[in-house]
């Protein structure tokens, strides 16, 4: 069955990070939804490899449109996490156990959340102590799955396990 994923994205996320996952979740029939503080605006990956259209404005979605939420690395996960709207989206899928794939610095949104509190968890490893002090148990793996719902990884080196695990949860 077709899932909707919540992908929340801006300028300098890391290409590869959003694009496979992606080019993955849509061969497998899901729909990914763009997500940014503005509908039809592009933002470009810190690689310039990668340009992504926004579908929806982050006012205008809802987390009971969604099935699943996706954060791909790079700084896009930093800056977001600025904006109390993104932090409060992420927050309410951890919140209602729904699945969230967080790879590299992904997990800085889901910090802020203050979601990561006695939950398995990985990430790029600068951000380990952070995810440490956020009450997270910090494992140095390359994909971490906590409750069949939250999927977490390090790196691109780790996408092909990631992409595994998190279409896993979308069955």
């Amino acid at each position: 069955m077709s899932k909707k994923i919540a992908t929340v994205i801006t300028d300098m996320f890391e290409d590869s990070e959003f694009t496979n996952p992606e080019k993955a979740f849509k061969d497998a029939g899901h729909e990914v939804v763009t997500i940014e503080k503005e509908k039809g605006k592009e933002v470009t990956g810190k690689n310039k490899e990668a340009t992504v259209k926004i579908d929806k404005g982050i006012d205008d979605v809802n987390v009971d449109d969604f099935d699943a939420l996706f954060i791909p690395g790079g700084f896009s996960p930093d800056m977001l996490r600025a904006d109390d709207r993104f932090v409060k989206f992420a927050k309410k899928f951890m919140d209602d156990d729904k699945p969230v794939f967080a790879i590299c610095h992904g997990p800085q949104l889901l910090i802020t959340a203050r979601s990561l509190e006695g939950r398995k968890a990985t990430g790029f490893k600068s951000i380990h102590v952070d995810m440490d002090y956020a009450g997270a148990d910090v494992q140095d793996e390359e994909v971490v799955v906590c409750r069949n719902q939250l999927v977490t990884s390090r790196s691109p080196d780790d996408l092909p396990a990631f992409n595994r695990e998190s279409l896993n949860l979308l069955k």
